[in-house]
């Protein structure tokens, strides 16, 4: 009897899913095709569909789709569906959806803690591991591996929104103001203390400033030699190089130079 139970729940756990993500005659489809055939992705059909994005998703690809269910988009403050649907929001609804596709075919092995995944609204995209599994910012990769004609989707729980983004402007006057502060910590013997600041601020334009690959190398360099300084003394100089070199080329001198002194 127990046998019998157990080959009855495998096959409704088969009928349940299988149709869900394959077209007649188990032929592979392409994302939207696929997302509409599961029943659970009307929400985000809808947006594409409104943010001119259903043909770049039926595309050749490959893509890997982070695609949040009707029930993610659900649990989005109230009216937040209403207005990024508005044709004046055309713009943002795409960078939001954008925000949830990767170009090319990452499965499930790709997935690791600290992976930062360069999305198509030119936001990196952070993999974090937890007890419970994988998360991509805010969201819990719930479902992953459902291959399709034109790439992978996997299912998250969330819907995940880019962070706001830094102006170049506002990205300077960040580091000038982080500078301002750890300066003189640094002078009075709290090298510690402008070392927290200035990487503070350095992780800070990783997410959200509008930066060069370029600048952004030069920060993630900065904050790599800081953690494997010996002092925090010589952490605080690895910094403070990596922030004067992202802000000249924020002011557009036209190169990086690492020629500023701690002190003043």
């Amino acid at each position: 009897m127990k046998s019998l139970k157990t080959a009855w729940a495998a096959l409704v756990v088969l009928t349940l899913t299988a149709p869900a993500y394959a077209g007649h005659h188990g032929k592979k489809m392409d994302v939207v095709d696929t997302a509409a055939a599961a029943g659970t992705f009307e929400t985000l059909i809808a947006a594409a569909k409104a943010a001119g994005l259903v043909d770049a998703l039926k595309g050749d690809g490959p893509l890997t789709v982070f695609a949040p269910t009707d029930e993610a988009f659900g649990a989005l403050p109230a009216g937040t569906i209403k207005t990024l649907l508005m044709p004046e929001n055309k713009d943002q609804l795409a960078k939001v959806l954008k925000y949830h596709v990767v170009a090319g075919d990452l499965g499930s092995s790709a997935l690791a803690d600290g992976v930062r995944l360069g999305t198509l609204a030119g936001i990196d995209a952070v993999i974090s591991e937890t007890e419970a599994g994988f998360n991509i910012e805010n969201a819990r990769i719930v479902k992953t591996d459902i291959d399709v004609s034109n790439g992978v989707i996997h299912v998250i729980d969330r819907v995940i929104l880019p962070p706001t983004q830094m102006s170049r402007a506002n990205a300077a006057d960040a580091i000038r103001v982080a500078i301002d502060r750890g300066v003189p910590m640094f002078n009075h013997g709290n090298a510690q203390g402008a070392v927290a600041v200035y990487t503070s601020v350095a992780e800070r334009l990783m997410r959200e400033g509008s930066l060069t690959a370029e600048e952004r190398t030069r920060l993630e360099v900065g904050l790599m030699e800081a953690g494997n300084a010996h002092s925090a003394s010589a952490s605080a100089w690895k910094l403070r190089y990596a922030l004067d070199d992202v802000s000249d080329s924020l002011h557009g001198n036209g190169q990086m130079q690492s020629s500023r002194q701690m002190s003043r």
